[in-house]
């Protein structure tokens, strides 16, 4: 977004982050929850609207909900209710979902993120416990619906319009995976569907207090397409309230549900925005209210794991990592595990860190796969670092053997380093001295800008030094043999 569109506007923006609880079964049946089966296996009467059918609630899923609210801080309602929520589409068998409207289980919260360096606190509205429709599967001649995900548990966690640019959005929506993931709520994977956002989006005239009509975009399952799409219904807005200035704005801009067009990278309108009558809520009828007491509540909040923020608090207050490597680790579960399992094997927690969330990180990046996955065992990182920290190998030549261990994963660096000849650090002295004495030969003008008090002199010297003997001699004997020539 170019600075120009926010220079007399401001963005607020909302989230909607439809989660899917990794329970065992589906929140009001005995049905399995478990995504890839085979269209139509994973069902039963409930599930398909049968008549005469009665939802059972699955307890499991008021845990999950529980878990979360106490990791945001949230008030955990001791009295919550469902309602029905009626519409009719096709992966809706029962043409009415059973949701929270107006008493849900989580009420407020917050999650302070870090987005681009600054640290910044989010409110959360409310969360709600609902259950998922089925979906709809299109082929060249016909449709069909797939009702293995209706009944899904689903979490959705609305927060206050307080967001005011896409990287806000996209960070918030990165937190709340992370918590979930910290929690083993769900898996989050936005690819099958466990993890989606809805975004709604107005822009005002900065200094104005009151919002102006807001779209939605629905169904978004990328954090990169979502600030896509976030950046270009901005500009959308702020263009059409600027091309109509004399137009009264809430004709400017109705309030509408829209998509993401990926190809064309623009918003796309899709209906005009239903209210919530016409959605016709009611109590559901067939299922009793949830009541929870204090004592339930404190016990589940007495055992919730290290979440995210704690383990980044952590990794910048007691390991000294960098904010922005402490970012990079705790958004990502499984990469923060992995440092974690790395380091009971090497206590050098910001080489280690460097080494995992850079050097290996980039060499496997367009695999799309974790260091886990093609391979690269934990505890082989954290022997490359200590053998760097103990002289047995060279910075550079490590950055080779990083090379192999991509290359043959699960091979032990040590017995790269055995293997080839070229890997074997230089420890003759007379040999570096030698090297040292013919570069202070073919550079007479470094040596007079050194003894002048020039850095850079001494530092393109002992370049010269590490270029000479292939990067194999130690750089602190290279410094220590090349103060006492000069």
């Amino acid at each position: 977004m170019s600075d120009i569109a926010y220079e007399n506007w401001e963005p607020v923006i909302g989230l909607e982050v439809h989660v899917q609880l990794n329970t065992r079964t589906k929140i009001f049946s005995s049905a399995p929850n478990h995504f890839g089966d085979e269209p139509n296996t994973n069902i039963g009467v409930v599930d398909t609207g049968q008549p005469g059918t009665l939802p059972v609630l699955n307890k499991e899923a008021i845990k999950k909900a529980v878990m979360f609210g106490c990791a945001v801080n949230a008030k955990i309602a001791h009295f919550s209710k469902f309602d029905r929520k009626s519409y009719f589409y096709p992966d809706s068998p029962r043409n009415f979902q059973i949701t929270q409207f107006d008493q849900p289980i989580v009420i407020g919260g917050s999650i302070i993120v870090d987005v681009e360096g600054e640290s910044k606190e989010f409110t959360i509205e409310h969360a709600h416990l609902e259950d998922d429709a089925g979906m709809l599967k299109h082929f060249s001649s016909f449709a069909g619906v797939d009702y293995n995900r209706a009944g899904v548990p689903l979490i959705e966690i609305v927060s206050d319009p307080c967001m005011h640019s896409p990287k806000d959005a996209s960070s918030y929506a990165r937190a709340i995976r992370a918590i979930m993931e910290y929690l083993d709520l769900s898996d989050c994977n936005m690819d099958e569907g466990s993890l989606r956002m809805d975004v709604n989006i107005s822009v005002r005239k900065k200094g104005e207090k009151k919002l102006r009509n807001k779209i939605e975009i629905k169904n978004m399952n990328s954090f990169t397409f979502m600030e896509m799409a976030i950046e270009s219904e901005i500009r959308r807005q702020v263009h059409a309230y600027e091309t109509n200035p004399d137009t009264p704005h809430e004709e400017i801009v109705p309030p509408s549900t829209y998509r993401f067009d990926v190809e064309k990278k623009r918003t796309v309108m899709m209906r005009s925005k239903e209210s919530a009558m016409d959605y016709r809520y009611f109590p559901e009828p067939d299922l009793p209210p949830i009541l929870l007491t204090q004592e339930y509540i404190d016990s589940i909040k007495k055992n919730l794991p290290e979440l995210p923020q704690e383990r980044y608090n952590r990794y910048i207050n007691e390991l000294h990592i960098s904010e922005y490597s402490a970012s990079i680790l705790i958004n990502e579960k499984s990469l923060s595990d992995y440092f974690e399992h790395a380091l009971k094997h090497c206590p050098l927690a910001r080489p280690l860190c460097n080494w995992i969330t850079v050097e290996f990180i980039g060499r496997i990046k367009e695999s799309g796969k974790t260091l886990l996955e093609v391979g690269i065992l934990y505890e082989h990182v954290a022997k490359l670092v200590n053998m760097i920290d103990k002289g047995t190998i060279t910075g550079k030549i490590a950055k080779k053997v990083a090379d192999d261990m991509v290359a043959s994963p699960g091979k032990d660096p040590e017995d790269i380093v055995k293997e080839n000849p070229d890997y074997q650090p230089l420890s003759d002295t007379s040999a570096i001295e030698d090297m040292i004495t013919k570069v202070l030969n073919d550079n007479p003008q470094s040596i007079e800008d050194y003894h002048a008090g020039k850095d850079k002199a001494y530092n393109y010297l002992v370049g010269q030094v590490m270029k000479l003997c292939r990067g194999k001699a130690s750089p602190q004997i290279v410094k220590e043999l090349l103060d006492k020539k000069l």
